[in-house]
C-alpha cells in the first residue's frame, strides 16, 4: 500500500496532527471489498490487527500522524470561522486503479484540536446510515463520497441515551469543502486561499493548469459540478439535509450524510432534518441553496481573480451565471429519461412539470410513480399508476398527454421500458427501511443491514424483497437527525 500525506504536506495551518487514542474493542461490521481492492487495499490485511489500528484510529504503517483538516462554514446561513474536523481524520490517500488519489477518511475516530466540546466519537446508528446511503448513492451513478469500512469501537456514546459507538472509513476524491476556502478567507490569508486553490487545482482539475485565468476556470468548474450534481439528486427525490458551506465538496461529490432522507411522497417543501426548522435545505430549495453556497466561494477568491475588485465581482457573477444552465440541462435531461423520451421537444419541461404538480396534490409515491410509468409502457395499463395518487390530481389526463408524446419517439415499447427501468430505481433507501436497519444493528443484529446493503447495490434490478414498498402511516419517518 502506497499512502500519500500530500494534503497533511500543506503548511501547518492547513490540518492539525493527531495521536489518536486505540478504541476498547473494534470490530469490523462492514468492509467493502471490492472498493477495497480498487484501491490496492488487501480486504485480508485490512481485518487483521494492523489493519483494524488502521481503520479504527488511523495508524499508519509509516508511523506518521493522520490529522484533522481545518475549515470554517456557513451552518443554516450563520458564519463560524472555525470548524474543523471535530471527530474525523484524513489518513492520507492512495492511487487506485484508474490511476486517480483517493482520500482515506475517518469519522468517529475521536476527538481533536477542532472538538471544542464534542466527544470527537459516533454513534453506530449513523455510521451505517452513511454507509448504506453513500453505497446506495454510487450505485444510483450520482457522484458521491464511498464507505470502505463501518466498526463498531466496543465503546458507547451518549447522545439522547447511550449508544454504541462507531466508525465509518470513507473514500472521496477530495476532502476540500467550500468550508476550507472560507477557514483563510475569514483571516485575511490570501497566501493560504492561493496555496489551497492551486492544491486542488492540482488535484482535482489539472486541466485548469494552463487557463489564461485559473482561478476564474476553478470557480467555474466547481459551479459546473455542484449544479450537475444537484440535479441528479433532485432526479432521485435525495434531501442532502444540511447544506452548509462546510457540507459542500470542491470536487463534486455527495458528502456527510447526517440528516439525509428520500422522498416517499412528492412534497418539494418537504424537510427530514430536526434542526432545519425553517425549511431552509426542503428538498425544491436545493438549487438555490448551492448557488448560494457557490457563491461564498467566489467571495474567497475574489483576490485572486484579478486585482480590481469591481473587475473580480464582474468576473465571478459570470461563472456563477453558468449554475442555473448546466443544473437545467441535467435535470430536463434527466427527466427525458425518466419518462422515457429519447427525442427532444419544447413541451418536455413543461410535461414534466405537469407529472410532479400531479403528485404533489395526489401525494404520490416519488419513486414508485416512475417505476410504474416504465411498467406501463410494456404492458399498456395504466392502473397501477393512477393507484399511487389521491383525489384531484388530474393524473389521467396527464397520461393521456404523455402516450402521446411517446407515441411520437418512432421506437418500440421494449426498447423505452429498457431504458426508463434502466434510469428509474426499483428501490432507494427508503428512511423506514434504514430506521429499522438501525434499530437492529444497536442490538447486534446486523442482518438487516446486510440485506439492505446488498440490495441497493443493484437499485434497477427488479426484485421480490419488499424494499420497494413505500411506508404505512405508522412507518412514517417524519424527522432524521445529524447524529453529533
Amino acid at each position: 500500500m502506497q499512502l500519500s500525506r500530500i494534503y497533511a504536506s500543506l503548511p501547518e495551518q492547513f490540518s492539525a496532527p493527531l495521536t489518536p487514542a486505540p478504541l476498547r474493542n473494534p470490530q469490523i461490521v462492514a468492509l467493502n471489498e471490492p472498493l477495497a481492492r480498487e484501491l490496492g487495499l488487501d480486504p485480508d490485511w485490512l481485518r487483521s490487527p494492523a489493519g483494524l489500528a488502521f481503520l479504527g484510529q488511523g495508524s499508519r504503517p509509516d508511523g506518521a500522524p493522520p490529522v484533522a483538516m481545518a475549515y470554517a462554514g456557513h451552518q443554516f446561513g450563520h458564519f463560524v470561522p472555525s470548524l474543523g474536523d471535530g471527530r474525523a481524520m484524513l489518513v492520507g490517500e492512495v492511487t487506485d486503479r484508474a490511476r486517480q488519489l483517493r482520500d482515506i477518511h475517518l469519522k468517529g475516530s475521536g476527538p481533536t484540536p477542532f472538538s471544542r466540546r464534542g466527544d470527537g466519537r459516533a454513534a453506530l446508528g449513523p455510521v451505517l446510515r452513511e454507509y448504506v446511503v453513500s453505497e446506495a448513492m454510487h450505485a444510483l451513478g450520482i457522484p458521491t463520497t464511498r464507505a470502505l469500512a463501518a466498526l463498531t469501537t466496543g465503546e458507547s456514546v451518549m447522545r439522547e441515551t447511550m449508544q454504541p459507538g462507531g466508525v465509518i472509513v470513507r473514500i472521496a476524491s477530495s476532502h476540500v469543502r467550500v468550508g476550507t476556502f472560507q477557514y483563510f478567507a475569514a483571516q485575511g490569508d490570501t497566501r493560504s486561499v492561493r496555496i489551497l486553490a492551486d492544491h486542488v487545482i492540482g488535484r482535482l482539475y489539472p486541466e485548469l493548469t494552463e487557463a489564461e485565468n485559473p482561478y476564474l476556470a476553478l470557480l467555474d468548474a466547481v459551479t459546473a459540478r455542484q449544479a450537475d450534481l444537484v440535479a441528479r439528486w433532485m432526479l432521485v427525490g435525495f434531501i442532502h439535509g444540511v447544506m452548509n458551506t462546510d457540507n459542500m465538496s470542491i470536487a463534486g461529490e455527495t458528502i456527510d450524510f447526517g440528516p439525509c432522507a428520500f422522498l416517499d411522497a412528492y412534497d418539494p417543501a418537504k424537510v427530514f432534518s430536526f434542526i432545519d426548522q425553517n425549511g431552509r435545505y426542503a428538498y425544491g430549495n436545493q438549487p438555490d441553496m448551492a448557488l448560494w453556497n457557490l457563491g461564498r466561494l467566489a467571495e474567497t477568491l475574489l483576490p485572486l481573480l484579478d486585482s480590481n475588485h469591481e473587475r473580480a465581482v464582474e468576473q465571478a457573477k459570470s461563472a456563477l451565471m453558468r449554475f442555473d444552465g448546466v443544473f437545467n440541462e441535467t435535470y430536463l435531461n434527466g427527466w427525458r429519461k425518466k419518462l422515457g423520451l429519447a427525442l427532444e421537444e419544447d413541451g418536455d419541461a413543461r410535461l414534466a412539470g405537469r407529472l410532479l404538480t400531479a403528485m404533489h396534490r395526489g401525494e404520490a409515491d416519488f419513486t414508485l410513480t416512475f417505476r410504474r410509468l416504465g411498467d406501463a409502457v410494456r404492458s399498456g395499463q395504466t392502473e397501477d399508476i393512477v393507484s399511487l395518487f389521491g383525489p384531484g390530481s388530474k393524473i389521467k389526463e396527464w397520461i393521456r398527454d404523455w402516450q402521446a408524446r411517446l407515441d411520437r419517439e418512432e421506437r418500440s415499447a421494449e426498447a423505452c421500458h429498457a431504458d426508463m427501468q434502466a434510469t428509474n430505481p426499483r428501490i432507494i433507501p427508503r428512511n423506514h427501511r434504514i430506521e429499522e436497519m438501525i434499530r437492529s444493528a444497536v442490538t447486534g443484529d446486523f442482518a438487516p443491514f446486510r440485506r439492505l446493503t446488498e440490495a441497493l447495490s443493484h437499485p434497477f434490478k427488479d426484485g421480490t424483497d419488499g424494499f420497494e414498498t413505500p411506508p404505512a402511516a405508522h412507518e412514517q419517518v417524519k424527522n432524521t437527525f445529524c447524529g453529533t
